[in-house]
Formats: C-alpha cells, structure tokens, sequence
C-alpha cells in the first residue's frame, strides 16, 4: 500500500472520551460504572453491534444496545425512559469532551508530515467540542454527519470528507474505534484503515489496530518510513 497523504479521525473514543459523570447522571452513583466496567460493556457491544451490522440485521442502535448491557450488568431495573435518557446524553456531542493526555502533542507531529482531517458520526457540533477541547485547529477539515445528514458506515459520509481534503480515498487513512462502522466503511469508501482500539474490543482479531495515539504514530512509522 501506498504511504497515506492524508490522515482521517474520528472523535468519539478515538480522540475524545466520554464524561461519564454527565451521560450517567440519570444514575445514582452506586449504579455508576467504573471505568473498567464500562470498558466491557463496550466490548460486549461492539462484538454484538458488529455481528448485527455484518449479517445485515442490527435491531437497534449501538448506544441502545450498550445501555441495556450496561443497565443489566449494574443491576439497574430496565426502563425505556431511563435507557432513552442515557442514549440522548451519550448521544450529546458536548458530553464527549474527555481528552486523554499528550493527544494535542501527537496530532502536531502528525500534521507536520500529512495534513489531518476528522469524520464523526455527530449531531453538528463537534467542530465547537474540539474547540473546546483545543484541538480543532489541528484539523484541515471536519465533516460531521450531524451536517452532511448521512452517516458512516454510508460511502457518502467519507466521499464529503475526501472532496472537502481533495485527496483520493487510495490516498487516505481513516482511524477509529469501531470496526462495522469505521473500519469497514472506510475501506468501502476505498481507503486504508486503522482501528484504534483503546478498550481491547478486538485484540483477538487479526486486524490493523494499535491501543492509543502514541503507538498509532509508532504503527504509522513502521508501516511507512520515512524516505
């Protein structure tokens, strides 16, 4: 494969993480997962969500599904309002506002060598939430599907990114988090992929994917070194 010319990101648990304390606060804090807990319920969910997507017959959406794993492994009595209320928070881009340490350092590096770019499935302003998070300037272009009004695994999606860069798919990398969704829809759209994985969801599986920014950079250097 050729050496990507440009860099593509999701957001979502691939840049920013989620605040839990602000999705989770129809919870009592005794129901209210730790990190780890929480971590396997996304595992749990992305095996499932990316069965369902691959067989062509997902019933529902991810977070649903993720709340209704995480209800039952909390011990929380299942109710639809509770469960729609924790889908809309997770759903909020604002709540996703957690970034993980040295991450603005390695997006500089990374835009030193090709530009950089972000594609999220969101609800239209995530270009405000990585403002705030003081990385939006990093970014040649953000295309949020929350504007577009398609979203990814649809071609669509990745196409507005491409055009927005004006670089071709075979020339393009995209980095995220879930392999349904970001993975196979990026190598639909014709471009390289990369999972990052930062929860472990598909450590047994024999795929591109590193566990953080900083081994994306290590991956990216030894699949294509410098001239």
């Amino acid at each position: 494969m050729a050496a990507p010319r440009v860099i593509f990101f999701d957001v979502g648990n691939t840049l920013l993480f989620p605040n839990r304390a602000k999705m989770l606060a129809p919870l009592s804090s005794e129901h209210r997962p730790s990190l780890a807990q929480w971590q396997a319920v996304e595992r749990r969910t992305k095996k499932e969500f990316d069965a369902g997507m691959m067989g062509g017959s997902v019933d529902h959406g991810f977070w649903w599904t993720f709340h209704t794993y995480l209800l039952e492994v909390q011990g929380v009595a299942l109710s639809d309002g509770l469960r729609n209320e924790l889908v809309r928070n997770t759903q909020t881009s604002a709540n996703w506002d957690q970034i993980l340490p040295r991450t603005r350092e390695v997006l500089d590096r990374l835009r030193q060598n090709n530009p950089i770019g972000v594609i999220s499935n969101a609800d239209g302003h995530i270009n405000q939430v990585l403002f705030r998070c003081g990385i939006a300037d990093c970014f040649e272009s953000i295309t949020d599907s929350g504007i577009v009004g398609v979203e990814k695994p649809h071609p669509a999606i990745f196409a507005a990114a491409l055009t927005a860069m004006q670089v071709s798919a075979e020339n393009s990398l995209y980095v995220g988090d879930v392999y349904s969704v970001d993975y196979v829809g990026a190598r639909n759209a014709g471009m390289q992929a990369v999972l990052l994985d930062v929860a472990g969801a598909y450590r047994e599986r024999k795929l591109p994917r590193v566990e953080s920014l900083e081994k994306l950079e290590a991956w990216l250097e030894h699949s294509w070194p410098k001239q």
